[in-house]
């Protein structure tokens, strides 16, 4: 079937039939309309939503639901991330599965609510305290914010630790067409299918001996140890079987390939339809993981363009670091990063192409 739907409408959708149990989050523009789908849809399905007093108390009910073995899933926009971003690191900690969702608007502290990209570095890099890693996908469609969301449930469960969806603000508020299943078995897990698929979880067990205890403290040195050694093994296995990319117009050498993620990949994409016209060849590599990052495919593809890379983000310049040193010094890198409130337009971005192969821009230095 399909339907015409708003972005954050979708995620509430993906969010019913990936089976999540429990929703708690706090309305924050531009992510609020996720919060009024599901108030109205969860109690039809007979799931718990709650609208917690902070950002908060939400991240933290979080932590209790996924420690009870429940698909659970808190969203927020930027300002509220650094609210979560303790408790994050709690869960991380503590090894539980969750699905946080991140709608992007610009600017530090309440900033602005227009969309952004600028949460790129405290996605990737600096989610919480202690080194924490999560798997980080970037959809740049209503329809890959539906097939993702649901997709990042089980992963959240495979690795039990959070997974976050992070979309720039216009990919929320956006409308498209959406193919989604007539009909779905409901997977929402009753208390005798937790036990059985997450045996680790605090589950409500009588016999006092068998009982699980969650927690991220660990005082005993050993303990310690193992715990840490276990978490670096569980990214280490993330980064070699969940890296996720998209390749357009790669198929041979070009002039220049460009690196972007989210809605700014389809500006990308029309600037390079255009070039094409005037005999300027443009591939683009899309990172749908931000986290973990594709730098074996860029730096694969460096031999394979006459220009370099550039790197073309809503922000001030973030992934640039990762796509340097993803190249290893084998060919140039620049950067075209806005932070305007805006959706950088196509015409922009072949501007600075061509302003790169008359030699008009200087390569990006760290």
């Amino acid at each position: 079937m399909r339907i015409l739907c708003k972005g954050c409408e979708a995620l509430g959708k993906a969010t019913i039939r990936a089976g999540c149990n429990a929703f708690f989050g706090y309305p924050i523009t531009p992510q609020t309309e996720l919060v009024a789908y599901l108030s109205k849809k969860m109690p039809e399905h007979n799931r718990l939503i709650i609208q917690a007093e902070s950002e908060i108390s939400a991240i933290n009910m979080v932590y209790g639901a996924a420690a009870a073995g429940f698909r659970v899933m808190t969203s927020t926009a930027s300002p509220g991330m650094s609210l979560k971003a303790e408790g994050i690191s709690y869960i991380v900690g503590s090894e539980l599965p969750c699905v946080i969702v991140n709608v992007c608007r610009v600017g530090p502290g309440l900033g602005g609510i227009q969309p952004s990209q600028q949460d790129y570095f405290f996605m990737t890099k600096g989610l919480g305290h202690g080194g924490v890693r999560a798997i980080v996908l970037a959809p740049n469609s209503v329809q890959e914010i539906y097939d993702l969301t649901i997709e990042a449930f089980d992963l959240a469960d495979k690795y039990r630790n959070p997974v976050i969806i992070f979309l720039d603000g216009t990919l929320g508020q956006v409308m498209e067409s959406l193919d989604i299943e007539d009909e779905y078995e409901d997977k929402v897990h009753t208390l005798s299918d937790i036990i059985s698929l997450k045996p680790w979880s605090s589950n409500g067990k009588l016999h006092r001996k068998n009982r699980n205890i969650i927690k991220s403290l660990n005082l005993d040195n050993d303990d310690l140890k193992r715990h840490m050694d276990n978490l670096s093994n569980k990214y280490l296995q993330i980064k070699k079987n969940e890296i996720r990319y998209e390749k357009i117009y790669l198929d041979k050498k070009v002039d220049i390939i460009l690196v972007c993620f989210g809605m700014i990949s389809r500006t990308c994409e029309k600037a390079a339809e255009e070039l094409k016209k005037e005999n300027i060849e443009v591939g683009i590599i899309r990172p749908i993981t931000l986290w973990p990052f594709p730098y074996d495919i860029i730096k694969h593809m460096s031999e394979n363009t006459k220009y370099g890379f550039l790197c073309v983000e809503m922000n001030f310049g973030q992934m640039i670091e990762d796509v340097i040193l993803s190249s290893y010094g084998n060919n140039k890198v620049y950067s075209y990063a806005e932070v305007s409130g805006d959706i950088i337009d196509y015409e922009s971005v072949i501007k600075y192409v061509k302003g790169i192969i008359k030699g008009e821009v200087n390569e990006y230095k760290v």
